[in-house]
């Protein structure tokens, strides 16, 4: 179609009152199709996630208050447990009538101890018998009279010259138990206070602990004497020898036992006398 028949056919139009004309889409002037304009895609609405979850953030430290110090007084000393300057004098006077235990209920006489406060061996037995209870006196009956046999025979035939007299002799317990029975731990416990103090005080160079009650006071071990017997112990500083209290040596059969105990003696006066 000629520009002049569009001319003439748009004029017509307008006379009839058509003001407006289409052009039909796909069709440019040539006859050649024109691409269809693309339909724009509207867009599409995401539905908006839903934030996930954090974990809460940790509760802050807890705030520990700190302890309001408090000036304390200077800590004082504890007193000794052994007076100061101890004697044999002082610990008799401190027991004096003694009732700290069940024991005082039957006694007649405390019997503290006996011999040189300055010798250098010390003989530990278990407790009095009925006729140190009467004398106040350790070691005076039947058994003390075989310790004194047993001291001086031996030191007479190892040549050293050494009496009874010259020794200490003392008991774990200081009244007599009711029947001669052994003491009870309460017992040795209370009257082992003093027995400490009498041997710092004399500090001898050795201990010869007579018995079983003797040896589990001073050394608190649970073998019998048989056991422990002829060997070296301590008791704090002191050398300990064990060996039988001579009121076993009376009634024991075996026939080994008094030459042990005479042994056991034998080592005892050479370690301090020699």
């Amino acid at each position: 179609m000629s520009n002049e028949e569009l001319q003439r056919i748009l004029r017509y139009y307008q006379d009839i009152g058509i003001t407006d004309v289409y052009r039909k889409a796909g069709v440019v002037e040539g006859g050649s199709p024109t691409p269809a304009p693309r339909p724009v895609a509207e867009p599409v609405q995401v539905a908006a996630q839903p934030p996930k979850p954090t974990a809460p953030p940790p509760p802050p430290p807890p705030v520990i208050e700190q302890p309001t110090l408090i000036a304390m007084p200077p800590e004082l000393p504890l007193p000794p447990l052994t007076p100061t300057n101890d004697t044999l004098d002082l610990i008799r006077a401190d027991i004096g009538d003694c009732k700290r235990c069940r024991l005082h209920t039957g006694r007649k006489n405390i019997v503290f101890g006996v011999g040189n406060p300055e010798t250098k061996l010390v003989f530990v037995g278990e407790g009095p018998g009925e006729d140190e209870d009467i004398q106040g006196i350790p070691f005076v009956g039947r058994a003390g009279q075989l310790l004194t046999a047993m001291i001086e025979n031996t030191a007479q035939k190892e040549g050293i010259p050494l009496k009874r007299a010259d020794v200490y002799i003392c008991n774990v317990v200081k009244c007599r138990p009711p029947n001669n029975r052994t003491p009870e731990p309460d017992e040795m416990e209370m009257c082992g206070q003093f027995l400490a103090r009498q041997l710092e005080v004399i500090r001898p160079k050795a201990i010869c602990s007579l018995g079983g009650t003797a040896t589990k006071a001073l050394l608190g071990k649970k073998e019998g004497v048989t056991k422990l017997r002829g060997n070296w112990f301590k008791w704090r500083d002191f050398p300990v020898m064990v060996t039988y209290h001579p009121s076993y040596l009376l009634r024991s059969v075996a026939p080994t036992a008094k030459r042990e105990a005479w042994e056991d003696l034998k080592k005892v006066l050479h370690f301090v006398y020699d």
